[in-house]
């Protein structure tokens, strides 16, 4: 099965920008930090490979859809698995990355764990996930979704060291955040018995996904130019902090 082309598997569409240059954000800090053999846990659709690669000796990416992305380059390997667990020997990586990932798996302690087998000693965990207040609506693409302190929380069961940062936007940023708040709050009125909380999430996930990507392609229609100004520069990594639209956190243990 190729790629699910659902606003969950962020693209270059120009109506997914808002979300797409918060996550070039992620790679590209992560270019500045990674060397040696580097696991990416989600691929998506690819576009981090370009960034991340050239600063890896080894750079090894799974995703349980096939790849995207430049797999030519000749230090990139892709591998189709669904995780957890993940299919490495202990001690093979130096650095593991993975974006908006942790929030869609059901078990995410396991998930961790085999995130800290895998990694060498000394070796970090470089992670992102949506910060669960700033959400405007239940995502039934989420198996669950972290505040700041859960998050820690769960990191440290496996780490001795996390330091949890958050992504936070500029004025555009959050002008275009304020749109899409007023515009899923009107859709949200149309939910009389609060179905979205109510029903299993597998049942919402596609109506969800229709009504989430009519909602982005009415907001670009709507502020095309907003839309189409923001860049990731737009966006910053500071101290964790309400108000975060995502927390980018590192996590290691002692070497």
């Amino acid at each position: 099965m190729g790629k699910m082309n659902t606003a969950e598997r962020v693209s270059r569409e120009m109506s997914d920008n808002f979300v797409f240059q918060r996550s070039l954000l992620a790679y590209d800090r992560a270019a500045e930090i990674v060397s040696g053999d580097v696991l990416e846990i989600g691929t998506g659709t690819g576009y981090g490979i370009e960034l991340v690669a050239p600063h890896c000796d080894r750079f090894v990416t799974v995703d349980k859809y096939a790849a995207g992305g430049d797999r030519h380059a000749a230090n990139v390997e892709f591998r189709r698995m669904c995780v957890p667990p993940l299919g490495f020997e202990d001690e093979s990586f130096d650095f593991v990355i993975t974006f908006q990932v942790i929030e869609h798996i059901d078990d995410d302690a396991a998930f961790v764990r085999e995130i800290a087998r895998v990694l060498r000693p000394g070796g970090r965990l470089i992670l992102t996930t949506p910060n669960a207040p700033m959400s405007l609506t239940r995502n039934p693409w989420h198996v669950r979704e972290y505040r700041i302190d859960e998050l820690r929380r769960l990191l440290s069961e496996a780490f001795s060291a996390v330091e949890t940062h958050g992504v936070f936007g500029n004025e555009r940023v959050m002008e275009y955040y304020e749109h899409n708040r007023r515009s899923v709050e009107r859709i949200a009125r149309f939910d009389l018995f609060d179905l979205q909380h109510r029903l299993p999430r597998r049942l919402l996930q596609l109506p969800y996904d229709l009504l989430n990507r009519i909602n982005r392609r009415r907001l670009l229609r709507q502020n095309e130019a907003l839309t189409t100004s923001i860049r990731m520069d737009d966006y910053r990594i500071a101290p964790a902090a309400e108000g975060s639209l995502a927390t980018f956190t590192r996590a290691s243990s002692e070497a």
